[in-house]
């Protein structure tokens, strides 16, 4: 619906009649203004990608017709150096989603030996309470104060309260370090992946599932930090004496050396990337001149032009109606869409409401399975591998390093499978979610440390081609109005269920199975939940 201040909100339950005559006021008006702005009606020459993931009658008619046009439009002109940059900038916040959860798990056997805490695995807490905290806030957030300051905040929190943490005189003092820095990792991927998405043309939504590449490389850039550091210049388990800080820096060094990068990462995002507002979101608040700006700014970027007016929006909207976007108005706006109606919009109709919840769902099971196994990998390969009499500092990080290489191409991968003909996001995330949580359960069979690395390699390999998927493919699951909340319900689950890895790692035996059977579990069942949702995005766009 439109409400009186010019905003647009997604409110659903319209019939096909509605629809039908909002589609006529979008493209009625004659001969001459179909043949004025052909280009918009037939989107780049393919019908292909004119349709939207989100069947009619999901979101609010208004909207959905200006979507339409604003996809055409950016199918129009196509990809080029803006979205070839953005992708550059939007990978530093894939990586630093990855980078720093993994920093956290790498320094917990030094910190440990160091403070002598009595439940070691509370910094994983911190951490991850300090993820929620940031889903919530920068998810919610984006969808009312916009993507564009969100987007560039995010890596400058985490570098500066990284790099602090290396200063930690205590155990409480480095968790509550670990909770600030991960504050700003926790916006990631909520606000990213939404501002990426709105500048995409449908053709080249996949892009979206190759980004995860950076998730990968992340991987490997802070095992060979780590390497040197964590490796040859902290206290290591089973030492003699005690461990005194000056013995003990390496994980120091190692959090200045992350935190440097993702200063570096903040300052090319900020300063040598000019961030454009998503036009979505824009046109959403009911500020269509500046959709239409930037969509021509990027074309302009691009090489290219564009044929999108005003008037293209305006014809979707019903008679008599006029937007008001004075300052005044912008401010009481922003007020109310602090509210749970962004919210129940989601839940409005049985199939977005089914497809809302499963996703939820599936977020929730790998929020628990991934962070339960993961987070405490090199603890595990340690211990395992001294079982097998080979558990020294260089086998570890070099296993460490070989795994997280094969994650390389496994995001790769992702992003050619998802694009096969009835196969598509669902069936790569299925296929990916099952063979993760198999080879979980296949690594309990290893009866030496060669085995256990290969079949870790297999599981990291596949956990590569599902994380791919699910950060491409949940965004697209929502309307542009509540992507922002939508990916923060799904990452509130995601870090709700990561809050209880630790707490049930305090209290299980790592030597024995009981994790990694749990894991397996919960990814399989996520695997079997993908195939019951109800749409598949595939060669459509997101409205």
């Amino acid at each position: 619906m439109v409400d009186n201040n010019g905003a647009i909100t997604a409110a659903s339950g319209n019939s096909d009649g509605d629809d039908k005559k909002v589609g006529a006021g979008v493209n009625g008006g004659g001969e001459n203004e179909r043949d004025h702005n052909s280009s918009l009606s037939s989107g780049s020459g393919s019908e292909e990608f004119d349709d939207a993931i989100l069947p009619r009658g999901q979101v609010d008619p208004v909207y959905e017709e200006k979507a339409r046009i604003l996809n055409r439009a950016i199918q129009e002109i196509g990809i080029g150096p803006y979205q070839y940059l953005l992708f550059l900038v939007v990978g530093f916040g894939w990586a630093s989603d990855n980078l720093w959860p993994i920093a956290t798990s790498l320094i917990l056997p030094p910190v440990a030996l160091e403070f002598l805490p009595s439940r070691p695995a509370y910094l994983t807490l911190a951490q991850n309470i300090g993820l929620l905290a940031g889903a919530i806030f920068w998810g919610f957030g984006c969808d009312v104060f916009g993507r564009k300051w969100a987007f560039n905040l995010t890596l400058g929190i985490t570098a500066v309260f990284g790099m602090c943490a290396a200063s930690s005189p205590n155990f409480a003092a480095i968790g509550v370090f670990a909770s600030l820095w991960s504050f700003g990792v926790g916006g990631n991927l909520p606000v990213d992946s939404a501002i990426f998405l709105e500048f995409l043309p449908g053709s080249h939504q996949w892009l979206l599932t190759v980004l995860s590449v950076d998730w990968a490389v992340a991987q490997v850039v802070a095992t060979l930090v780590a390497w040197p550091l964590l490796g040859g210049m902290t206290c290591q388990e089973g030492g003699n004496g005690g461990c005194e800080r000056g013995e003990n820096m390496g994980w120091r060094w190692f959090l200045i050396a992350l935190g440097g990068l993702t200063l570096l990462m903040f300052g090319l995002r900020f300063a040598a990337f000019k961030i454009f507002e998503s036009p979505k979101f824009l046109m959403g608040q009911g500020r269509d001149e500046e959709a239409v700006s930037v969509v021509h700014e990027v074309a302009r970027r691009n090489g290219r032009e564009s044929g999108l007016t005003v008037e293209d929006l305006r014809r979707a909207e019903p008679e008599g109606y006029v937007a008001r976007t004075n300052v005044k108005v912008a401010v009481k706006r922003r007020l109310e869409n602090v509210k749970m109606e962004r919210v129940r919009v989601l839940f409005s109709t049985r199939k977005l409401a089914w497809s809302t919840g499963l996703i939820m769902a599936i977020w929730a099971f790998i929020g628990l399975g991934y962070p339960l196994y993961n987070a405490f990998l090199p603890y595990i390969q340690a211990t395992r591998g001294a079982d097998f009499g080979d558990g020294s500092t260089y086998l570890t990080y070099r296993n460490s390093l070989i795994i997280a290489t094969v994650g390389i191409p496994g995001a790769l991968l992702g992003g050619y499978l998802v694009e096969l003909p009835r196969f598509g996001r669902k069936g790569t995330l299925s296929l990916s979610t099952v063979l993760t949580g198999v080879f979980l359960y296949c690594s309990t069979t290893a009866l030496d440390s060669q085995s256990l690395l290969g079949w870790n390699c297999a599981f990291n390999f596949t956990s590569n081609v599902m994380y791919a998927v699910l950060y491409s493919f949940t965004p697209e699951l929502f309307p542009t109005p509540q992507r922002g909340t939508g990916n923060a319900l799904t990452a509130t689950c995601n870090r709700i269920f990561g809050i209880m890895a630790p707490i049930v790692a305090m209290f299980a035996d790592l030597r024995t199975a009981a994790p990694v059977y749990t894991s397996g579990a919960l990814f399989i069942a996520a695997g079997v939940l993908v195939l019951l949702l109800p749409f598949e995005s595939r060669g459509k766009a997101a409205l």
